[in-house]
């Protein structure tokens, strides 16, 4: 069964294609966007741990 690292990012508005690219170039695929606390976007995602051995 697969183990899982997740992260959390704010996203800026006129940059969101940007951030989420880099991210996702990364390894990172988004599960969710939300609004934050203070009324900006958060984007949650995941990656695959990879094994220490």
């Amino acid at each position: 069964m697969p183990s899982w690292e997740y992260l959390t990012t704010p996203l800026i508005v006129h940059n969101t294609s940007a951030i989420l690219n880099n991210w996702g170039s990364e390894g990172w695929e988004l599960v969710q966007v939300v609004t934050g606390p203070e009324g900006g976007l958060v984007a949650y995602l995941k990656r695959e741990k990879k094994d220490d051995a």
